[in-house]
């Protein structure tokens, strides 16, 4: 569909021309005419697919027709998780916006807190923000959000499954109930939706794609590897297919720092990325990447909901995320606006949970390819079956045949012990009962609900925002 069938303004359509679209995607064709009515929605969509663009668009457009004399008030106000995707939306509001009289604020925390006291009190319309900042600006008093109309909740389960419910509640009761709410995001857990529906009034649900399935055009593979080699391998992939303008992702700050370390000795240039970090440090080192001046940003998962960078070709896995639902996320920084792209995955024997977890989510087996001269010592398990085709097996030229998985063996040995002892039994005249053997059988794997996830302290999540 053509963005000009929908009924937008001239302004808005000028500006969206500039940007080089004309045609919507399937997240825009069904969420923008849902944004323009009053109603609650609650939208999901494979990341990459222009969803900032579907509630910035109608939000605009309605803030025109609406207009309202009183520019000290806050009208739309946007939560967001990170600072990265706060300024992301704010950007793509000054964009759309360019050509309208609408004013727009971002505040989020890092940096000093008087230039956004300034900004808000000469009034906005639209006000972007991350938690921990907005409510430090309410209990100064700087901020009124007794006349908001909308707001939206951008990657809402991360809002929601972050241990910001509090923060969340806290900015609810602040805002008339008679407001309408927009959530976003490209995965929605069964347990978070069933969160959100109770937040929202009668909300239109809408799925563009299965839920949470990776995008199409982003191929995807891991590499399985021992853990103490995952850097010299990486080393030896960056200089070896000549990998420029990459994104790394690593479980922990001071892993990310590690990794670094290690690229930078081997000649590589390369920054980091991580909740650690000063915003300046954070932004200089986003605005490198983006320039080419360094070839690799490592980076936490504070970037996988936060960075935008349309022709980023390739994202790799340095640590398989501990959530399966944050891979999504992080390979679907490539990929982006229809653009082919790329998703590498080091994996070690010890993340085979991870593993499963994230092929159970996406519903697909990862194509598994080992590197000549960084086999794996530590043999990682097979994938488990889940309606679907059979487990991925590793490509390599000398396909030897591996011994069955533990629990097999386990099942079999359980098995046999079971007939000898009942064999045993019934020569020495006694009762063939069956012996109880649950000490010693294999428990199959069942992941706690997202809601039952530990949460971060009120310090980590201020450190976040």
């Amino acid at each position: 569909m053509q963005f000009s069938q929908l009924g937008l303004l001239p302004e808005l359509l000028r500006a969206i021309s500039e940007k080089g679209y004309s045609k919507t995607t399937a997240i825009q064709e069904k969420a923008i005419p849902a944004a323009l009515t009053n109603q609650d929605v609650m939208a999901s969509a494979q990341t990459g697919t222009g969803k900032t663009a579907a509630f910035v668009l109608p939000l605009l457009q309605q803030l025109t027709e609406n207009r309202n004399n009183n520019k000290a008030q806050v009208r739309v106000l946007i939560i967001t998780p990170t600072r990265e995707l706060a300024a992301q939306i704010q950007d793509s509001v000054l964009t759309y916006g360019k050509y309208l009289q609408i004013k727009s604020v971002v505040v989020f925390g890092g940096v000093k807190i008087n230039p956004q006291i300034h900004q808000l009190r000469r009034g906005t319309d639209i006000l972007v923000a991350t938690p921990g900042r907005l409510l430090d600006l309410v209990q100064q008093k700087v901020i009124n959000l007794s006349k908001v109309s909308t707001l939206v909740l951008d990657e809402a389960d991360r809002m929601l499954d972050m241990g910001f419910i509090p923060d969340i509640k806290r900015i609810q009761a602040l805002i008339p109930a008679t407001k309408r709410t927009l959530l976003f995001s490209a995965t929605f857990s069964n347990e978070i939706r069933k969160l959100a529906r109770s937040m929202l009034n009668k909300p239109l649900e809408i799925d563009v794609a299965p839920r949470n399935t990776t995008i199409e055009t982003v191929s995807q593979k891991i590499h399985p590897v021992d853990k103490n080699t995952k850097s010299s391998l990486l080393i030896h992939l960056i200089k070896k297919q000549s990998w420029r303008q990459v994104l790394v992702f690593t479980r922990t700050k001071h892993g990310a720092n590690r990794l670094v370390k290690a690229l930078t000795k081997a000649g590589i240039r390369s920054d980091a990325i991580h909740g650690n970090k000063t915003q300046g440090a954070r932004t200089r080192a986003l605005a490198a990447f983006k320039n080419h001046e360094t070839d690799i940003l490592v980076a936490t998962d504070i970037a996988a909901r936060g960075i935008d960078i349309i022709q980023l070709p390739l994202v790799v896995n340095f640590d398989l995320p501990n959530v399966a639902e944050d891979y999504v996320h992080r390979i679907g920084r490539t990929g982006r606006a229809g653009i082919k792209g790329s998703a590498v995955s080091l994996v070690s024997a010890d993340e085979i949970k991870q593993l499963r977890d994230i092929e159970r989510c996406i519903k697909m087996h990862l194509q598994r390819h080992e590197i000549e001269g960084f086999e794996p010592s530590q043999h990682l398990a097979e994938s488990r079956s889940f309606s679907s085709p059979a487990p991925a097996r590793i490509n390599r030229s000398n396909n030897k045949a591996r011994p069955r998985n533990r629990s097999e063996k386990n099942r079999s040995q359980l098995k046999t012990e079971h007939h000898s002892q009942s064999s045993q039994a019934n020569s020495n005249g006694q009762s063939s009962t069956p012996v109880n053997h649950s000490r010693n059988r294999i428990r199959s794997f069942s992941p706690k609900p997202s809601t039952q996830r530990s949460r971060p302290s009120q310090a980590a999540r201020s450190r976040v925002s």
